[in-house]
This record gives C-alpha cells, structure tokens and sequence, in this order.
C-alpha cells in the first residue's frame, strides 16, 4: 500500500471492462477496507471511487465484491468510532458510497443485499452520518431493514441502531 497498491489496482480497474479481472480487483480493494489504518490511504489513492466505478459493470460477481468493500469499510469505521479514536462523517459518503448502496439495497443477490444492508447498518451507527441519512432514502431504507431483512441479526443491528440514534428517533416518530 505503501509503494502505491491502491492506486494500480484503481488504475486497473479503470483501464479493464473484463469481469473476471473486475472481480478480482474489487475483492481485493474489499479485503484492504477491512484495515481501517488503510482507509485514508484507499480514499486517496481513488480505491473507493473505483469500487463504486467497477459497479457500473453491472457483473454481479463484481456488484457482490463492491458491496462487500462497502461493508467492511463500514464496520471498521463504525466500530472506530464506537471505540472513540475516530471522529467525523464516514470517508464512504464523501465518495457517494450512501446513495449507491441506497439505489441497489433491493437487489436480488441475497450476497450483495446482506452485505449492502451491513454496510447501511454500520454507517448509520456513525452519528456524524446521521443528517446523511435522514436527507436521503437512508433512514427509509433502515426502518426497512429493520422489518424486512432476511437475516435477524442484520433486523436487530437496525433496530439497535434506530433506537440508540437520538437524531433518528424524532425522524422515525414524525412519519
């Protein structure tokens, strides 16, 4: 990562429409979002930005892989947060990240939809993304997972995050 890791597999993916090549560099940008130390790194280096860019190759082996990096980026910062040696908005929503996981948290893959329902899950968890929620279809989409998910741990770290969020609960009484 050091030597520029991120930015060739960005490049990479930028410069292939291959969907077997597409995978195998979204899988490994989704393994390195699970370093929450490589996160600044990633971000910079446009890691996030081709994640989101490999997508748009509408393979869902490559969906699936993105959707995954989304998630693990997600749980690693949510859980900085909650340890208290990270501050400030998710570095995903600078990025876009929040309405492409919104716009395909209804997807038929039952992969890609647990680890999209994750990712809402855990960036929701973060206060400072919480107007980000509220703004969007974010917190709609929460409410959702928290009634209609087809795993009960993912209905129950929604509902957890709903009921733990002060700046949601008058959102979700109001409607």
């Amino acid at each position: 990562m050091s030597k520029g890791g991120a930015q060739l597999l960005a490049g990479t993916a930028l410069k292939t429409n291959d969907p077997q090549t597409l995978r195998m560099v979204a899988g490994a940008l989704a393994n390195l979002c699970g370093n929450e130390r490589l996160h600044m790194m990633l971000k910079e280096d446009g890691g996030i930005k081709a994640l989101l860019e490999m997508a748009r190759s509408g393979s869902n082996d490559v969906i699936a892989q993105v959707a995954r990096g989304m998630a693990n980026f997600a749980k690693c910062e949510s859980r900085g947060t909650i340890q208290g040696h990270r501050k400030g908005h998710s570095l995903l929503l600078e990025d876009g990240a929040l309405t492409w996981l919104i716009i395909n948290s209804n997807t038929t893959s039952s992969s890609t939809k647990r680890h999209i329902e994750l990712a809402l899950c855990h960036l929701a968890q973060i206060e400072d993304n919480a107007y980000d929620f509220i703004f969007s279809r974010g917190l709609i989409e929460l409410v959702r997972i928290s009634t209609e998910s087809s795993r009960e741990d993912i209905r129950n770290l929604a509902k957890k995050t709903l009921t733990l969020s002060p700046k949601f609960q008058p959102e979700i009484h109001a409607e």
